[in-house]
């Protein structure tokens, strides 16, 4: 007998969750989360989920209650005796923790994975991860969905001519070329230098700028900085128009005042982290309907593949 799908959403992403359960066709199940005076959370479902499928919808952004959420959530599920315990985190946190890049150091993105395995999930569904390797971390399927899917159409319709994309780091060449190889575009790779963490000191492009209409590829953008710097560069550089996609609006720190004061001509993210405050130089597209097409697909024991452009 097959299993009954149940979605759930946590506190941090209720409205996405609510959205891809409307585009799935069904509504959010009942979540109760309680905080007591001390911070600590309970979290309880009202409704049974005993032999089924549970989709367990939340992104683990700051501050760290969104993640032990989620932990309880799949804790709660597992003890209920769900069938199936399927983590949904269209923003994996601490993902930029990848690997040890200096002495004594913890590896952040390796303990989350192990952390879920441990609380119950049976199963892991992803956006566009900081680094493709962290998949090998989990001892479970992961799903991991990439938003070049929600992307690719948008860039498209702009009609740029002379368009290229661009690299913000040399991190992210792989990504940008993936997407210039797709759209028959000219690549531009960024050399950053920093000082410290989220302080860019000096960005420096490889690649031809004059007279062409930039667009930045990432996975996140965090306060900015990188984003604006290389904007500034290439605008100056001749660069006709300069933008930039990213998944993962992060938008921490002055972020929106460094955005808002750039030569950026537009930001467009996911709604897999909400926005904070409205830009009118920042596109919101919602990325609900492709995880209800993937969910669809998994529960169905059916390929997602055809959900992916590059």
């Amino acid at each position: 007998m097959e299993s009954t799908v149940r979605l759930f959403g946590g506190t941090s992403t209720r409205i996405l969750a609510e959205n891809i359960a409307k585009s799935y066709g069904s509504s959010l199940g009942k979540v109760n989360c309680i905080h007591f005076s001390d911070g600590e959370i309970q979290v309880s479902f009202e409704d049974s989920v005993r032999g089924q499928a549970v989709f367990l919808i939340q992104s683990t952004n700051p501050p760290a209650e969104n993640l032990m959420e989620l932990l309880l959530m799949i804790d709660a599920a597992k003890r209920a005796s769900a069938k199936e315990i399927i983590a949904v985190l269209p923003y994996f946190g601490y993902a930029r923790q990848d690997r040890k890049d200096q002495p004594r150091v913890a590896i952040g993105a390796k303990l989350v994975a192990d952390m879920l395995a441990a609380a119950g999930a049976t199963r892991v569904m992803t956006m566009d991860l900081h680094a493709d390797q962290i998949q090998g971390f989990f001892n479970v399927p992961v799903d991991h969905l990439y938003a070049s899917t929600i992307f690719m159409p948008y860039i498209q319709a702009l009609n740029l001519e002379n368009l290229t994309m661009a690299a913000p780091d040399m991190g992210g060449s792989k990504r940008a070329n993936a997407y210039a190889k797709y759209l028959k575009s000219e690549i531009v790779i960024c050399y950053k230098q920093r000082t410290k963490a989220n302080i860019v000191d000096n960005i420096t492009a490889i690649g031809e700028i004059e007279g062409r209409n930039i667009i930045l590829v990432d996975d996140l953008v965090d306060t900015g900085g990188t984003l604006c710097k290389a904007a500034d560069m290439m605008i100056e550089r001749g660069a006709l128009s300069v933008r930039a996609i990213c998944t993962h609006g992060l938008l921490s720190g002055k972020a929106l005042e460094n955005i808002e004061a750039s030569k950026l001509t537009e930001l467009i993210i996911t709604d897999t982290i909400p926005l904070k405050k409205e830009s009118k130089k920042i596109k919101v597209l919602s990325v609900a309907e492709l995880f209800a097409l993937v969910i669809r697909n998994v529960h169905s024991n059916e390929s997602i593949s055809s959900h992916f452009i590059v």
